[in-house]
């Protein structure tokens, strides 16, 4: 005996089973911006790697003949005063002005770290008198150092050790030190006295658990992120001490050195301080927006 399935039911079965189409996530594309200032940004890393592959002569072979030539297909940014080329001189100087400022930035980042997070621990781990005395110690310290501005403390440093590639960059590390333990000893005093925390500590975890597992990776969340913003901040400090004559000397092609070069001779001459310019401003604003950009991600992970 067989069964007919009425008209409406056998259309029904007729069609295709459902299939399960699963669309993939795709990543939000970083902004216009972004992607220009990471363009800048690398190349000025590959500046810094092999400088040679992008200038087109000796950045400190002069030629008084061709004395502030301008702008040409065979001096792309012109000459100085010298007859040296502009733009191999900045390709070679990015080596100074980048490496000072990311070893600035190196400096700052360890050293104000370790403090901030040893004065933020002195608290939570370090019950007591100690613990409040360590605490309001280097505290002090650092209100101390915050009295002068970072400019005038680099001054000040670069004065005592003289003027130099190493004695800048630890200048300007120095005056940095006070903004990354402000920020870390203010998120690990959160951090440590969290209840996720505490409830780790009554599960039987370490102390040194504890800080590896859940105090270091929250408390040093906004570190990158100042860091990146700190980079072109220091760039821009070795610029301004170099054109003050406290930096690197003649003939390093310096970015604030080309700037102090060029300022006699501006009026003839645009091009001798407006190249170097541009890079020192460029890399300012391009760790700046890449800065930014990555506090956006971070929030947005965190959310």
């Amino acid at each position: 005996m067989t069964t007919t399935l009425e008209p409406s039911v056998q259309a029904v079965s007729a069609l295709p089973a459902p299939t399960v189409v699963r669309t993939a996530r795709r990543r939000p594309r970083p902004p216009v911006r972004v992607v220009v200032a990471t363009s800048f940004i690398t190349l000025l890393v590959l500046l810094v790697l092999v400088p040679g592959f992008f200038a087109t002569s000796d950045p400190y072979a002069t030629n008084i003949a061709a004395s502030l030539k301008p702008p040409s297909p065979e001096h792309w940014f012109g000459t100085d005063r010298l007859g040296r080329d502009i733009w191999s001189r900045i390709a070679y100087g990015a080596r100074y002005s980048v490496l000072i400022g990311l070893a600035a930035t190196s400096l700052s980042v360890v050293l104000g770290t370790l403090i901030g997070m040893a004065a933020g621990l002195s608290g939570a781990f370090i019950t007591g008198r100690t613990g409040r005395t360590m605490d309001e110690g280097l505290t002090r310290s650092l209100d101390v150092i915050s009295a002068f501005p970072a400019i005038l403390l680099a001054m000040l440093v670069v004065t005592f050790t003289g003027p130099g590639v190493w004695n800048i960059a630890v200048a300007i590390g120095i005056a940095g030190i006070p903004l990354y333990a402000r920020i870390v000893r203010a998120q690990t005093f959160v951090v440590t006295r969290a209840d996720y925390v505490a409830h780790a500590a009554v599960y039987g975890r370490s102390r040194w658990a504890v800080l590896r597992e859940h105090v270091l990776p929250n408390a040093l969340t906004a570190v990158p992120v100042l860091a990146a913003i700190d980079i072109g901040t220091s760039i821009l400090a070795v610029s301004g001490l170099s054109f003050l004559g406290l930096g690197p000397q003649p003939p390093i092609p310096e970015w604030g050195v080309m700037l102090a070069e060029a300022r006699d001779v501006l009026r003839v001459a645009w091009w001798a301080g407006l190249f170097p310019g541009i890079f020192i401003t460029g890399s300012v604003i391009a760790f700046t927006v890449l800065g930014r950009w990555l506090q956006v991600r971070l929030d947005g992970r965190n959310a």
